[in-house]
């Protein structure tokens, strides 16, 4: 019996525009160090950094490999951009609330997901610290202590959609991809892990397909429709 559910975040957990969302969080970063890099530039730089991080599979971490590349692009050293970063995730970066909303579908699914036993994890795409990741659980309507895991950037050596991602999950979790579901949003990087044997859900009212590419998947529905599917599934409790 699967009793594993991996829930990415962004459009899974918490529905959201992520255009909108997306600008505003590249717009209030740009300002963090504008009196030391235009804007514009920082952004292309993070840009670059995080495509580096993305396709660099070497089992090095992702701020390791990211804050590597970014020095190579800049005057200064990246550690005196560090701090503000930081205190970005706690300011300008609460800006981004404003275009992700809540669903009494998916905060009831997860309800009975811990009440039927099962172990839930975050598995977003690990480019953003914990920090961030931790703000928008919350902004889902739930709480850190809901998981038993969460993917991060300072924590993650792999990314989207790379199945050593899911490798790293599930060793860290302790279970097989074929004891897992996936459920996710995004066609390219959630339904990958098929691939590995995981039951996948693709959950989509947030969906994103950038590539308009055909796609195949175990399960797929709205936020209702998955509701109906989880209140189906065994009760893990009954098994032990």
């Amino acid at each position: 019996m699967k009793k594993t559910i991996l829930f990415d975040l962004d459009g899974t957990l918490l529905p959201m525009d992520f255009h909108a969302f997306m600008r505003t969080y590249f717009t209030k970063m740009g300002y963090t160090i504008k009196d030391v890099l235009d804007p514009h530039v920082m952004i292309d730089y993070i840009n670059q950094a995080t495509e580096v991080t993305v396709l660099t599979n070497n089992g090095r971490r992702n701020e390791e490999i990211f804050m590597e590349h970014f020095n190579t692009l800049i005057d200064e050293d990246v550690s005196e951009y560090i701090p503000r970063w930081s205190a970005f995730y706690d300011e300008g970066f609460m800006k981004c609330k404003e275009h992700t909303w809540q669903n009494q579908e998916i905060q009831e699914a997860v309800k009975i997901l811990q009440d039927k036993g099962y172990t839930l994890a975050i598995a977003t795409n690990p480019l953003l610290p914990l920090k961030s990741n931790i703000h928008r659980i919350n902004w889902a309507g739930f709480d850190q202590s809901d998981f038993a895991y969460i993917s991060s950037f300072e924590q993650n050596a792999y990314c989207k959609p790379f199945l050593e991602f899911y490798t790293e999950v599930t060793d860290a979790l302790g279970v097989s991809p074929e004891d897992c579901y996936m459920i996710g949003n995004d066609v390219t990087e959630d339904l990958v892990a098929r691939k590995l044997g995981m039951t996948t859900y693709l959950i989509t009212d947030c969906k994103l397909n950038r590539k308009e590419t055909k796609y195949e998947t175990d399960h797929e529905g709205t936020y209702v429709e998955f509701l109906d599917f989880v209140k189906q599934l065994p009760d893990v409790n009954k098994t032990k």
